[in-house]
């Protein structure tokens, strides 16, 4: 009898141990299934939001400038003449003038975009407005000494070239855009920046300027420092595409394209006319 019960305790205990054994295997199995459930949803979530991202345009530069545009075409830019200056850059006779030593350099981006015409017509414009008119020149001592002895770049080739000399016929302004009474001359331009060895924020500040608009030259050079400079210091900067100019059509486009759009708002002077006007 003893050894019967012994037998059978035994059996009852193998049988029970089994039955815990496949229970505790049952829950280990649910709580796999629910963590396959869960990660399976988050890797579905992760799925979905990179397919979104990649589904999303990258703001290029042109993508910038596409928004810009659509935005003023659907919108009318409105200025207030009070807040707003239009800042001229470098309309001397070197660049603007026969004779002058980079007039054939920028002559056939001038004649292609019709700089001179426009920044006139804005300029005028402008100014009956009651906006600010600032002009920037660029000029140096004889022996531009104001360079370094071993330039570089661009500037080498004004020292090399020994242009915008103060007080002569190449640094002078054009007759189309002489400063009329009234006007500003900006003071100390020597590099590329308008800003950077100049009183222009000075100037813009105690007019209590807010919009700054750009046009001259080169628009890949100065234009494109004193832009950037610009959207820096925290005015809005308006650049007129028609009233630049640089030394080929395609890095005045590829300025256009890939630089404008990210620094300022890309505009035209007859849009600035009309955003300026009562």
């Amino acid at each position: 009898f003893f050894t019967f019960l012994e037998k059978n305790t035994k059996q009852k205990k193998s049988v029970s141990t089994r039955i815990l054994l496949t229970s505790h295997a049952f829950k280990n199995y649910q709580v796999m299934f629910t963590n396959i459930q869960i990660l399976s949803f988050f890797l579905i979530a992760s799925a979905l939001r990179v397919s979104s991202f990649l589904a999303t345009p990258f703001l290029s530069p042109k993508s910038i400038r596409s928004n810009q545009l659509k935005m003023s075409a659907t919108e009318t830019l409105r200025l207030a003449p009070e807040e707003t200056a239009l800042v001229l850059i470098e309309f001397q006779n070197e660049f603007t003038t026969e004779g002058g030593a980079l007039y054939d350099a920028v002559k056939d981006c001038i004649d292609a975009t019709g700089t001179i015409k426009n920044a006139k017509n804005v300029m005028d414009n402008a100014r009956a407005a009651g906006c600010t008119i600032i002009h920037v020149p660029i000029a140096f001592e004889k022996g531009h000494k104001e360079i370094s002895s071993k330039p570089y770049g661009i500037l080498a080739a004004i020292k090399d070239g020994e242009t915008f000399k103060s007080g002569e016929w190449g640094s002078d302004f054009c007759d189309e855009m002489k400063p009329a009474e009234g006007d500003i001359v900006c003071k100390g331009k020597g590099g590329l920046c308008g800003f950077a060895s100049t009183n222009l924020d000075f100037l813009l500040r105690q007019n209590g300027i807010k919009n700054v608009v750009l046009g001259g030259f080169l628009t890949n050079c100065c234009i494109e420092s004193t832009m950037r400079s610009g959207y820096e210091l925290g005015y809005q900067v308006y650049t007129m595409k028609d009233c630049c100019a640089a030394t080929s059509i395609a890095a005045q486009e590829a300025a256009y394209e890939h630089t404008f759009g990210m620094f300022s708002v890309p505009t035209t002077s007859s849009e600035i006319i009309a955003a300026v006007s009562k």
